[in-house]
């Protein structure tokens, strides 16, 4: 067995801290879930739907609040047409019958194929308004891919999607799968950012750079 020579000094020190550990009372035992609960956070008197705006423009995303899916089209044609996008991909294939049914041809049904477009419109599990974040999963079609493929993120929410926190959202999925929880569920907060090289911030390295968010107010 390898053993490793001490000084007598460094073995006094030693010694004297067993000695301090062996006195001090056993710790309590952990105390109950219920009881650890308490609001940390500062009291607003925003609603749920603009603390998640508010929060999800502060991490640099771009929220667009839209009355109905008629201003919701209208919106998503002015961003296409502004930002000149060549191909505009939809995950969600109800969102895809919405542009149809409006005669916009400018988003077709996104496709693990398709490495090139401009940007990918999705919808989501969960907004959760404190961390503004956007909760997906791989229940969607394409869920491990869509979301971070692209250069450009388009997610579309409706209000009853905003929760207050993180165990609101998890208690949500549970609710809605049951025992069928998705194998993954993916918390995107702000667009993707990294400052691994010499702590520099540079945006969009793992993922999209832009992240938008149109929220539906219905």
């Amino acid at each position: 067995m390898l053993t490793f020579k001490t000084s007598k000094s460094r073995e006094n020190i030693l010694s004297n801290i067993r000695k301090g550990l062996s006195e001090l009372p056993m710790p309590i035992p952990f105390p109950e879930a219920d009881s650890m609960k308490t609001d940390i956070f500062s009291k607003t008197d925003l609603t749920i739907e603009e603390t998640f705006a508010q929060a999800f423009i502060q991490l640099g995303g771009k929220f667009v609040f839209c009355d109905n899916e008629q201003v919701l089209m209208e919106n998503i044609y002015a961003l296409y047409e502004s930002r000149g996008w060549r191909q505009l991909l939809c995950s969600d294939k109800r969102l895809n019958h919405l542009f149809e049914n409006n005669k916009l041809n400018i988003a077709q049904l996104a496709d693990s194929a398709i490495e090139t477009a401009d940007a990918c419109i999705t919808d989501c599990e969960v907004l959760v308004a404190r961390t503004g974040s956007i909760m997906l999963s791989s229940k969607q079609y394409m869920g491990r891919s869509a979301s971070i493929f692209y250069p450009v993120h388009v997610v579309i929410a409706y209000a009853n999607q905003v929760v207050p926190d993180i165990e609101d959202a998890l208690e949500l999925m549970k609710k809605r799968y049951g025992t069928e929880l998705p194998s993954m569920i993916n918390l995107n907060t702000g667009p993707s950012r990294t400052a691994d090289i010499e702590k520099t911030l540079v945006v969009g390295v793992h993922g999209p750079a832009e992240v938008f968010c149109f929220y539906i107010n219905a």
